[in-house]
């Protein structure tokens, strides 16, 4: 684990770096379009979500030193029945391209899962893009690759046993 870098639980008064860190990872991930999510909307987004928070939710931020945010995770509960035996849900992952390769995308998967865990959630999926580099990141971390009812895959990816996640997870 790198000890420059910090895992927090986000509050209210990081929704302006989280807003502009979420605009810059997304486009950063799946490419800027005209007409993307703006700075603007994300921050709407992310203060109305804040505003209703409940414990149902949970998003953790990681800052470097001095406070910077350079990624976060988002996790809730999964109810759902097109994925029958997954309770979590790893709703959004984001990471500054600058700080891939490091390690830290791991910290924050393995901080949802200990949250979850904590609250009684033993599995987790996620939906991604398809074509996502991301894709190898999630199976080198023992996700396994989830597929429609057609047998099309569609960026899903999913752990049915957080216990078994958490054992590559740093100390």
């Amino acid at each position: 684990m790198n000890a420059s870098f910090k895992i927090t639980e986000a509050t209210i008064s990081d929704v302006p770096a989280l807003a502009a860190l979420h605009v810059q990872t997304f486009n950063e991930t799946h490419g800027f379009h005209p007409g993307g999510p703006t700075y603007e909307l994300r921050e709407y987004q992310w203060q109305k979500m804040f505003q209703q928070k409940d414990e149902s939710w949970f998003c953790f931020v990681m800052e470097d030193e001095p406070r910077k945010l350079i990624g976060f995770a988002k996790g809730q509960p999964y109810q759902h029945a097109d994925c029958p035996g997954f309770t979590g849900e790893l709703n959004k992952i984001y990471l500054l391209n600058n700080y891939h390769k490091r390690g830290l995308g791991r910290q924050l998967i393995c901080k949802v899962a200990h949250e979850f865990i904590r609250r009684g959630i033993g599995s987790m999926l996620l939906f991604g893009d398809a074509n996502s580099p991301s894709n190898g990141f999630y199976e080198r971390m023992g996700a396994e690759k989830l597929f429609a009812k057609n047998g099309g895959f569609h960026g899903g990816y999913g752990w049915k046993d957080l216990q078994d996640l958490i054992t590559n997870c740093p100390v």
